[in-house]
Order: structure tokens, then C-alpha cells, then sequence
């Protein structure tokens, strides 16, 4: 039983070490900002009919 709360008390740091890991994962690695920039440029260029 002691295993199991000492699990059940730590595992939100887990989530968030793993959480933050793949965050910067997707940041550095993947360029994901950029994407998502390039996307939202292009949906507001369409909206105002300049695109």
C-alpha cells in the first residue's frame, strides 16, 4: 500500500516532467511554432481575401 501512494503522489511530477519534455520536444526539434504560425497567417490572409 505505501508503493502505491508514494505512485499516486509523485506521478503528477511525472506527468509533468513528461509533459514538459515533449513540449520542448515539439518546440526544438519539430519546429512545431512555426507550422502553426504559418498556418494562422495563411487562414487570416484568406478571411480578409488578400490570399
Amino acid at each position: 500500500m505505501k508503493v502505491i501512494k508514494m505512485l499516486k503522489n509523485n506521478l503528477k511530477y511525472w506527468m509533468l516532467i513528461f509533459s514538459l519534455a515533449f513540449m520542448t520536444y515539439g518546440v526544438m526539434i519539430r519546429e512545431e511554432q512555426k507550422i502553426v504560425l504559418r498556418k494562422a497567417i495563411n487562414i487570416c490572409l484568406e478571411c480578409i481575401g488578400v490570399g
